[in-house]
C-alpha cells in the first residue's frame, strides 16, 4: 500500500510540474501596451484606427496628437456629444488621454483610395474646389488650405487633415457645427465658418474633398502656410498657433 501511495504522489508531482512548465512557456494572452488598451477604440474606428467601415467613424491613425487630444477632451467636457465616447473617456485622466492621442498619431499607415460617388454636378464640384483652395473673400471665407495645409493633410500640432475622410463623416461634422452639436474651444473658428456657408456649398466642399486622392506624403505639415493673418472672428481656440503662423514663412520653405 505504501508503494502505491508513493507512486501516486510522484505521478501527481510530475503532472503538476508539467502543468507549471506549460504555463511558463505559453505566451501571455494580452500584451500590456497601448495597442491592447485601445481595442475599445478600434472596435469602431477600425484596426489600428484606420477608420470604421460604415463611413461615420473617422480615421485616427496619423492625425496630429494635439488634435486627437483636443477631441478626446471635447467629448469628456461636453463640447462634442456622443454618449459612447463620453462614457469611454470619462474615467480616464487627461494625461492618459494624451498618451492615447500620441499612440494613434504615431501610426503612419496607408490610406485607402477615395470612394465618394454621390450625385453632384461638375459645376458644384468646381465650386467646392474653389472654396477649399481659394476661399471666398466676399463672404470672408479663408481657403481650407490656409489652416489645414497646402496638401490638406493637416498641420502640427493641432490641425487635422481633410483628405482620406468619408463623405458621410464630413457631411455629419459640418452639419454638427451648424447645429452646435459639435463645438471646440472658444473662439470656435469652424462654427463661424459654417455660418457663412449655405448647405449646398458645404456639400460641394465635402464632395470635392472626399474625391481627392492622398498625396505621397500623408503626414501633417510642420507649420501652416504663409498667408494673410486670420481675422479676429476666425481665430481658433483649439489651434492658437494659427493666429501667428499664417503670417510667418514656412520652416525650410516647405508647407
Amino acid at each position: 500500500m505504501q508503494g502505491l501511495f508513493k507512486g501516486l504522489f510522484w505521478a501527481a508531482a510530475a503532472l503538476s510540474a508539467g502543468s507549471l512548465s506549460a504555463q511558463a512557456q505559453a505566451p501571455q494572452r494580452f500584451a500590456d501596451d497601448m495597442a491592447e488598451r485601445t481595442r475599445a477604440c478600434t472596435a469602431c474606428h477600425g484596426e489600428q484606427g484606420r477608420a470604421g467601415p460604415d463611413g461615420y467613424y473617422p480615421r485616427l491613425a496619423g492625425k496630429p496628437a494635439g488634435y486627437l487630444h483636443n477631441q478626446l477632451r471635447n467629448f469628456a467636457q461636453g463640447r462634442r456629444h456622443y454618449d459612447l465616447m463620453a462614457r469611454l473617456v470619462d474615467p480616464l485622466t487627461d494625461a492618459y488621454l494624451g498618451e492615447m492621442a500620441q499612440y494613434f498619431a504615431n501610426l503612419q499607415l496607408p490610406y485607402p483610395a477615395p470612394t465618394a460617388n454621390n450625385a453632384i454636378t461638375p459645376e458644384r464640384l468646381a465650386k467646392g474646389q474653389q472654396l477649399v483652395t481659394q476661399g471666398d473673400a466676399t463672404r470672408g471665407l479663408p481657403a481650407c488650405t490656409q489652416c489645414h495645409g497646402v496638401r490638406l493633410t493637416g498641420v502640427q500640432p493641432n490641425v487635422p487633415g481633410l483628405l482620406g475622410l468619408p463623405l458621410d463623416y464630413l457631411n455629419a461634422q459640418l452639419g454638427a457645427w451648424q447645429t452646435a452639436q459639435r463645438r471646440a474651444h472658444a473662439p470656435d473658428c469652424m462654427a463661424e465658418i459654417v455660418k457663412r456657408m449655405p448647405a449646398q456649398d458645404l456639400i460641394a466642399v465635402s464632395s470635392w474633398l472626399a474625391r481627392q486622392p492622398l498625396p505621397a506624403d500623408t503626414r501633417p505639415a510642420e507649420s501652416a502656410p504663409a498667408g494673410p493673418a486670420l481675422p479676429e472672428s476666425l481665430r481658433c481656440g483649439s489651434a492658437p498657433e494659427l493666429s501667428d503662423a499664417t503670417t510667418k514663412p514656412l520652416k525650410g520653405g516647405k508647407p
